[in-house]
């Protein structure tokens, strides 16, 4: 990436690796909330920061927040995960990405005092006279990332979509974030859906009726776009100028679900694929129809639905339109986990059963085999028309965590560590792991067509084209001594065709792979 010059405190401090959490920081609004925040890390009151365009820096422990508590190692925090992330958002933090990047190490670590429960934000007090250097520090960066990274991007609410029963799990509206294109860009369109997951039960689904993932009154009003979805052309160089919008995901099913009766005891609706045609519906009005490119992708849950509602994507738009799919960490694969079990078909199966999902699948496939089968990219991944581009690691990390070695089938907790960082992974469990890849290439075979793209790396990562570290960055994940903004790019434009396959772990070195609370 291009590093932009700027004036910083200089406190002449070397960096070196270590393993941290990656946060991209928004403005601080509440000067109590960041005292707060100040209070529970123990933060250094002298720092040099990287020239990048997010903030990073090691957090050595943690006081009151969440039970959470510092690692054995004393690098990262081991806490819930999505605990953490509501701390964060209280402070208007983007996201929280566990990571293995460079950085600086802490010369001089300032420890805040203990703060008992019930105390106001004023009772901290950093016991080192300049710990008021990381205030103007932080406020100081903020400007900084203001003007280097993509403006906070407004959230769209289709209320009109009720009328028609497209609602989140809760019963709330969907929702998209929208920023428009300019220059060469504005009638081109990328689509990007949100992932997280599925509910396979009323349970789960009654869990994420309460946040982000299922309701939409909860959803940040504001996201910052980066990786795939940055407004920069140095950070973005082909889809920068897109209209580039985000759609938020509440229905737990890839946008597929389809139960017209409500539950008058947990009040959930399962209306995923209505939820889908509404967005597509508003998109339309607002330009997507004189689109002469486009672009749908998603990570995770969502590059599969990327797959799934592929050809569907292409109906829509006029004859004309350059209409391509690109699938990011969603090519789940059919795999035994380690007791031998078939634990993600047994999931998929409650997933597609619960949500109502069989009629929304591709009828090429559902005619014949069971439909929940039909949820695995390599069944379908063929019969797809629509150009589609696959990006994704054989050793997927959250494959590994879940489809491979899932908490349930691991009783006695020998795979969590190594599930936590590929680095504590035994031989044998990297021998299992090798396995895993060589099955999810083997499930890759349906993709022979030329008009088929793919990256395949062996990083222990997931969804590597929402971040900028893994989309487009110096150092960045290669294959063909490419990028992956540049191997999407090209891909699309048809300046060449790519696929690649990367060596297995640990022979890439180019690779970002990520660690886990």
């Amino acid at each position: 990436m291009t590093m932009h010059k700027r004036s910083f405190p200089n406190n002449g401090l070397a960096y070196s690796s270590i393993d941290i959490f990656r946060v991209h920081t928004y403005m601080f609004h509440d000067i109590f909330l960041l005292r707060k925040l100040l209070c529970l890390l123990s933060i250094p009151s002298s720092t040099s920061p990287t020239m990048l365009s997010s903030f990073q820096f090691s957090f050595q422990t943690i006081r009151h927040a969440n039970n959470c508590k510092l690692s054995s190692s004393g690098i990262y925090i081991v806490c819930p995960l999505l605990q953490l992330s509501a701390l964060l958002d209280n402070l208007n933090f983007e996201a929280i990405y566990p990571l293995s990047l460079n950085l600086h190490p802490i010369r001089r670590s300032v420890k805040p005092t203990h703060v008992a429960s019930g105390e106001d934000e004023g009772s901290c007090r950093m016991l080192d006279v300049r710990g008021h250097q990381w205030l103007y520090f932080l406020v100081y960066l903020q400007t900084f990332l203001r003007a280097d990274a993509s403006p906070d991007v407004p959230i769209t609410i289709i209320h009109d979509a009720v009328n028609a029963g497209a609602v989140c799990l809760d019963g709330s509206p969907p929702a998209y974030h929208l920023d428009r294109g300019f220059g060469s860009g504005i009638n081109s369109w990328l689509v990007h859906m949100e992932g997280g997951g599925w509910c396979n039960d009323l349970a789960t689904c009654l869990r994420r009726k309460t946040n982000r993932l299922g309701s939409s009154t909860v959803m940040e009003r504001e996201l910052r776009f980066i990786g795939i979805l940055n407004h920069r052309g140095q950070s973005n160089p082909d889809f920068h100028n897109w209209n580039r919008v985000k759609i938020r995901y509440c229905d737990g099913s890839s946008f597929t679900g389809d139960v017209e009766g409500v539950n008058n005891t947990t009040n959930l609706h399962f209306r995923g694929a209505r939820v889908w045609l509404a967005v597509m519906e508003d998109l339309l009005k607002q330009g997507l129809n004189n689109a002469e490119n486009a672009l749908l992708s998603g990570c995770s849950s969502a590059g599969l639905a990327s797959i799934l509602h592929c050809d569907s994507f292409r109906a829509l738009l006029p004859m004309g339109t350059k209409v391509k799919c690109l699938s990011d960490g969603g090519y789940f694969i059919n795999a035994k986990d380690i007791s031998g079990a078939p634990h993600i078909q047994n999931y998929f199966d409650e997933v597609v059963t619960l949500h109502g999902s069989a009629k929304n699948l591709p009828s090429s496939c559902t005619s014949r085999m069971q439909p929940s089968l039909c949820f695995f990219p390599q069944n379908i991944a063929g019969l797809i028309r629509t150009p589609l581009f696959i990006l994704n690691s054989a050793i997927d990390s959250w494959q590994i965590r879940s489809v491979l070695a899932p908490a349930d089938n691991d009783p006695l907790g020998t795979w969590k560590a190594c599930k936590t960082d590929i680095k504590n992974c035994s031989t044998n469990q990297l021998q299992i792991m090798q396995g895993f890849r060589l099955d999810f290439l083997e499930a890759l075979k349906p993709l022979s067509s030329p008009a088929r793209g793919f990256f395949i790396n062996s990083c222990y990562a997931h969804c590597q084209a929402e971040l900028t570290e893994t989309w487009l960055n110096n150092p960045s994940p290669l294959l063909d001594n490419t990028t992956i903004a540049k191997a999407v790019g090209d891909w699309f434009y048809d300046r060449r065709p790519f696929q690649e396959i990367g060596f297995p772990y640990p022979c890439d070195s180019t690779c970002v792979n990520f660690i886990y609370p």
